[in-house]
């Protein structure tokens, strides 16, 4: 008999795609998920897993070269953010159509900010890719999504784990999956599969990156760079938030994620960053 899981997918970055091999290995291990609430890229794995197609999702994932990656990204000029999001949403939408989130088979919950008046915006009904957009919104990297008049942004700044949100069935298990832990980072099991076949191009566009990196202002004596000092602040907060959401709602199963694991944006290793998911999905299981 399948065991029943109410499965949390916290922030993360493209640590978040270790969601895909969360996923994979409790089906493999006859998990069935009946419910799932998702922040960030934990919104955008469930709502693929929602719709039926996790494996189309994951598969065009593993194709991704950092080119590839790099292609996907609208840079804007606006002040409130440097990316735009609609390309990589349209290329998806190509692949997997959108659905109204109250007609997935399973329920689905996805979390924002509304930035402006600084209250959570739960997401359970309307198009799943607008949930998905509004959060994913990283602040100072994704411009905000306006939706239904709100100025939406990441969930992960208010609810990196939103535990109190997942729809529960009678004796279901509560699984969670944080992406932020301190936990130490072993890469000894992990093969180095990602795609880097263009060198040329990879150089080109690690300058690009640097330079978004070291944007003004800054101290001669400054060696993290305007938007990586903001990075590394959002993920030192979302780091402590997750923290004590966990010792409120503690889970039956916690899969922790090293937040030493993957850089952000390093969607091109996705091949490992599922494998980590996998590796940490056994050794949590082990422990039930």
């Amino acid at each position: 008999m399948k065991k029943n899981v109410a499965l949390v997918l916290g922030s993360g970055g493209a640590r978040g795609v270790a969601h895909i091999g969360v996923i994979n290995e409790l089906f493999k291990q006859g998990y069935n998920i009946t419910s799932i609430s998702g922040t960030s890229m934990g919104a955008l794995v469930g709502g693929m897993y929602a719709t039926g197609n996790l494996k189309t999702f994951e598969d065009w994932m593993c194709s991704l070269s950092k080119l590839d990656v790099f292609n996907l990204v609208d840079f804007t000029l606006s002040l409130n953010g440097l990316v735009k999001g609609n390309k990589i949403l349209k290329e998806m939408k190509e692949m997997i159509p959108d659905r109204n989130i109250e007609t997935l088979p399973i329920p689905f919950v996805a979390v924002a900010t509304d930035i402006i008046n600084g209250k959570e915006v739960v997401l359970n009904k309307g198009s799943l890719y607008d949930a998905i957009r509004a959060s994913i919104s990283i602040p100072t990297v994704f411009t905000p999504f306006n939706y239904n008049g709100l100025k939406l942004v990441d969930g992960g700044v208010l609810n990196p784990i939103p535990v109190n949100l997942v729809k529960r069935h009678k004796d279901d298990i509560l699984i969670v999956v944080n992406l932020g832990s301190d936990k130490e980072y072993n890469t000894t099991e992990l093969k180095e599969n990602h795609r880097d076949d263009d060198n040329k191009h990879n150089k080109y566009i690690s300058k690009i990156q640097n330079a978004i990196n070291n944007i003004t202002p800054k101290n001669k004596s400054d060696k993290i760079g305007y938007y990586n000092l903001l990075n590394k602040t959002t993920s030192l907060m979302i780091q402590k938030v997750s923290e004590l959401t966990l010792e409120k709602y503690q889970p039956d199963v916690l899969i922790e994620i090293s937040s030493d694991a993957f850089g952000t944006y390093e969607f091109y290793k996705s091949k490992e960053i599922i494998e980590l998911g996998v590796r940490e999905t056994k050794e949590a299981l082990e422990k039930l």
